[in-house]
């Protein structure tokens, strides 16, 4: 496997994208401004994610996507370590705001994370159709926050 920096045609990933955050204008406000990563396998996408900069030393995750076929295989916890070593020295902070789920809460809390703080109604409120994970509909949107 090998991780590399993507500059132009972001929205060809965009399939990979969309597991991570299912619509479209969502991931269009943060997809040109941040950093973005491709984990290939052979020429094939296993996985990707993109970073933005917040200011005040925080690096804010704001997707990362595994294709179904490389879940459960270390790949997102191995592109999260990728990012800590890529950006330790440049922030203090990395921060990640998902879905209260049953099925990313715990792995991004796995992954060294810790709850900081809500945002009630976000998924109600920014998203045009109801969303669900892990038969859990997502109403609020919890940051989780590690050092860098």
């Amino acid at each position: 496997m090998e991780i590399i920096p993507i500059t132009a045609k972001k929205k060809r990933y965009l399939p990979l994208l969309l597991l991570a955050d299912e619509q479209e204008d969502m991931i269009d406000r943060y997809l040109e401004r941040g950093g973005f990563y491709v984990m290939e396998d052979g020429g094939s996408a296993a996985a990707v994610c993109v970073v933005t900069d917040e200011g005040d030393g925080v690096l804010e995750l704001k997707n990362i996507a595994v294709a179904p076929e490389y879940q459960r295989k270390g790949l997102g916890k191995a592109l999260i370590n990728f990012l800590l070593e890529r950006y330790r020295g440049a922030y203090h902070t990395m921060q990640v705001g998902t879905g209260d789920s049953p099925l990313t809460v715990p792995f991004y809390e796995a992954c060294g994370f810790r709850r900081f703080r809500t945002v009630p109604n976000f998924f109600t409120e920014h998203y045009d159709h109801p969303i669900f994970e892990g038969g859990v509909q997502l109403r609020d949107m919890v940051y989780l926050k590690r050092p860098v």
